[in-house]
């Protein structure tokens, strides 16, 4: 039950940090907001987060599955790695719109996710930015 309530408040948290972030990356392709949602995206994996969005695919994958709750918040860092790829592809950045990318699809067959799926908690972000 404890680790079940710590869940729901690290993705509780996670929801918020993203959303305004986010929403402005997609209506001004801002750097800053797009870093910040790397950022979280790091805290919700208990890693430092430039580090953990610089490993490969693979690596990201190892290092989720070490965390213990890599199954837990995949579904939610799979889509946001994805619209992070978007974003980096709007820029004209292809070199991290693909490494983005190809985090994304890693961590959905990791986990057995599907990357056309919008965790519940992000349906309104989704409509937001679609």
């Amino acid at each position: 039950m404890l680790q079940r309530d710590y869940i729901l408040m690290l993705i509780s948290q996670f929801v918020d940090a993203i959303t305004d972030p986010t929403i402005h990356a997609f209506q001004h392709a801002d750097l800053k907001s797009i870093h910040q949602v790397e950022h979280a995206v790091g805290e919700i994996l208990q890693l430092d987060p430039e580090t953990a969005l610089m490993l490969t695919p693979d690596s990201l994958v190892t290092m989720m599955d070490l965390s213990g709750i890599g199954d837990t918040v995949a579904g939610y860092v799979a889509y946001t790695l994805n619209k992070l790829s978007s974003l980096y592809e709007r820029r004209g950045d292809e070199g991290m719109a693909e490494l983005r990318l190809n985090q994304a699809r890693a961590v959905a067959v990791a986990f057995g996710w599907d990357l056309s799926t919008v965790p519940d908690e992000l349906v309104a972000l989704d409509k937001q930015i679609s």
